[in-house]
Parts: C-alpha cells; sequence; structure tokens
C-alpha cells in the first residue's frame, strides 16, 4: 500500500474526508511528504521525537495515528521568529548563545488534533491536550534524525512553505512502527 492510500484508509476508518492537501509523517525515516490532490508534491526531512514514539501524555514521544491541522500561528513573522506557549517572543538573534542551542519553536506552527480516540484523543493520549505540532526548528543540522520532545520539526523555510500551501482541516498520518 502506499503512503496516500495509507492516509485515505485511515481517513475512511475515521469516518474523516482527505481534502485537497495531506501530510504523511514517517518515524522510521524521519520524513515528511506533502500531498495535493493525491499526487506526492514534496519530501522533507523532518526530526520525530527522541524518546520512544508514544501518545501519553508526559512520554515526551510523538504521537501515531491520524491527526488533522486545527490551528495555524506565525503567519507574515520573519522565518526566525521564536514562539512560546504559541506567542511571538522575539527573534533567535535575540536570544543568548544558551538558549539557542535549545530546540526552539521557530518559524510557523501547525497544532494537531487527533481523530482517533483512546489512541490520539481523549484522555491522557490527546495529542492537542499534549500541545503536539507541527513547527519550525533552530536546531537544523539534527533534522533527518530524532531530536524533538513529541513535535515533527522542520527548517525554517520548510515549515513557512507547507504553513502557506496546507490549511486548517488537511489531514496528517503519522506513521507507528
Amino acid at each position: 500500500m502506499d503512503l496516500y492510500e495509507k492516509i485515505t484508509a485511515a481517513c475512511k476508518k475515521a469516518n474523516f474526508a482527505v481534502g485537497k492537501h495531506c501530510i504523511y509523517v514517517s518515524v522510521c525515516e524521519q520524513k515528511f511528504y506533502l500531498f495535493c490532490d493525491g499526487q506526492l508534491v514534496k519530501t522533507y526531512l523532518c526530526s520525530t521525537s527522541r524518546a520512544p514514539q508514544s501518545c501519553v501524555k508526559d512520554s515526551l514521544g510523538t504521537p501515531w495515528g491520524l491527526h488533522y491541522i486545527v490551528e495555524k500561528i506565525g503567519a507574515g513573522e520573519p522565518l526566525d521568529t521564536v514562539f512560546k506557549g504559541r506567542k511571538n517572543v522575539g527573534v533567535l538573534s535575540d536570544f543568548p548563545l544558551e538558549a539557542r542551542e535549545r530546540n526552539l519553536i521557530v518559524s510557523r506552527i501547525l497544532r494537531l488534533r487527533g481523530l482517533e480516540p483512546g489512541i490520539n484523543l481523549g484522555g491522557n493520549v490527546d495529542t492537542y491536550d499534549r500541545y503536539v505540532y507541527i513547527h519550525g526548528t533552530n536546531r537544523t543540522e539534527m533534522l533527518g534524525s530524532p531530536d524533538s520532545h513529541g513535535c515533527v520539526l522542520l527548517s525554517p523555510s520548510d515549515i513557512a512553505e507547507i504553513f502557506d500551501i496546507a490549511n486548517c482541516g488537511d489531514c496528517v498520518l503519522i506513521s507507528h512502527p
């Protein structure tokens, strides 16, 4: 089964309509696949969690399963904008070197909500309540290997590109090994 078929099968099972754009995140490959009208448009390097993949609150693992984009944050901001609590707190160069060495939320945020009750929706496995995002990272040298605390990380320019294409309501399927 190809990746787009996996997305459409997951959407059918969850009774969720596949929109014009959809995303597949491969945890084992550390790759992010963007589809438009069923065709693969682009593949990006990404980073998922350093911790083992998990849907459980406080696990710091990247959740699996079907999600959708529920909120877009950062439109029009410079690519080096840093966010904390989903608010602009300045640009990367304004932060001390010690802070810039940490994995920060930069450029844009796509906030996710799970679609599978008991897996990534509700109770202690709720992706939205865990604040799991697709977002830019300042640690671009780590893309292609696990480096997050549960989020899906992309380069600042890649997340900005995806941000301009993707819409709220677009589905995101995160693989499960």
